[in-house]
């Protein structure tokens, strides 16, 4: 139980409230929710936020986040900085509708 209450009091800074604005931001939590966070960081984060990512989760964990996720999750743009920061030749491919039926075992 005291692991639980230690583990919520980790909280992202409050920079990331503006690019998680469809989110509790209050109930988001660094390591429950990391895919979204970094989804988000990298579609509509700046420098700062791509920054903190990496220094708390390592770069080998975003890079493995990312190439786990279908290339559908990212802004056109966004792939294009991906490719060259973190060296991802090939993105999981798959359309959101097949994202969504597998999200509700459909």
């Amino acid at each position: 139980m005291r692991k639980s209450i230690t583990k919520r009091k980790i909280k992202l800074p409050e920079s990331f409230r503006h690019i998680l604005w469809s989110y509790r931001f209050s109930e988001v939590h660094p390591e429950d929710d990391k895919e979204r966070i970094i989804v988000n960081t990298i579609n509509y984060g700046s420098w700062e936020h791509w920054r903190w990512i990496v220094s708390y989760y390592g770069i080998s964990e975003v890079k493995r986040i990312i190439e786990n996720m279908p290339a559908s999750e990212f802004r056109p743009r966004a792939l294009r900085l991906i490719n060259l920061l973190f060296k991802i030749k090939k993105m999981k491919y798959a359309n959101r509708s097949a994202k969504i039926r597998a999200a509700k075992n459909i």
